[in-house]
């Protein structure tokens, strides 16, 4: 009896054995259908059934907050970034409000220009009146002149009005347009504060009353003063006749 045939028997019978209780323990222990049931198929074109109910929208997810420890510093590029962009800041407002305040002091100038400009214009006579300011203005400093002459060896009050007296007298009768004009522009600054106009007003309603009056005295001491020169006349006359 040789020994490989009894070896080769020995090798099977485990290999077997193992077979054997794979075989058992795969095994289905339920009937495993290829299909479904027919019944229980259902068609790929149904309807939902109502009872299903509708998804609900759902919110957007808001975004995770960062925490402090994730973000990272500003760098020193960031920081001289910011510090360029405040003194940019800083130097277009100072200099806009600079030009504002020229282009406004330049706008008030140029008004007070034209007012002034405006006023000087308006004092002057209209071509239709016919008065002219060139002999009329030289007129009446002469005559200004002439008033600082006799009163140069008076008191100093009456040395400081002859001149304006003489000068007021004279551009009143040689200039009465340009005097008129001048009258009602100060008249018009006077208005502003009442206690120089009423002032003004009372010492205008003073000089026409002593105007008024001294009218009237000279003309009643020019018809005495006719009245007697008619009266010596009359006798003068009595006498040259009687001579005869």
């Amino acid at each position: 009896m040789s020994f490989r045939p009894m070896f080769q028997q020995r090798a099977v019978a485990p290999i077997a054995a193992t077979l054997l209780a794979g075989g058992v323990a795969f095994y289905p222990r339920r009937t495993a259908f290829a299909e479904e049931p027919k019944n229980d198929r259902k068609p790929i074109y149904d309807d939902f059934p109502a009872d299903i109910p509708e998804p609900t929208k759902s919110l957007p997810l808001s975004p995770p907050k960062s925490s402090p420890f994730s973000s990272s510093s500003p760098t020193p590029t960031d920081i001289l970034t910011a510090q360029v962009r405040h003194a940019r800041l800083f130097l277009y407002e100072n200099s806009l409000a600079a030009e504002n305040c020229f282009n406004d002091f330049l706008s008030r100038a140029l008004h007070i220009e034209n007012a002034f400009t405006n006023t000087i214009a308006s004092l002057a006579p209209s071509p239709e009146s016919g008065e002219r300011l060139l002999p009329g203005g030289a007129y009446v400093i002469v005559s200004a002149m002439a008033g600082s002459i006799v009163s140069r060896n008076r008191g100093i009050l009456l040395r400081t009005a002859s001149p304006l007296a003489f000068g007021t007298v004279a551009a009143w009768t040689l200039l009465p347009v340009t005097m008129r004009n001048i009258s009602d522009l100060v008249w018009e600054y006077e208005k502003k504060v009442p206690a120089i106009a009423e002032q003004h007003l009372y010492l205008r309603e003073r000089a026409e009353h002593i105007w008024s009056t001294g009218v009237a005295h000279s003309g009643m001491a020019r018809a005495m003063m006719e009245d007697k020169i008619g009266k010596t006349r009359k006798k003068l006359e009595e006498l040259v006749s009687k001579g005869h």
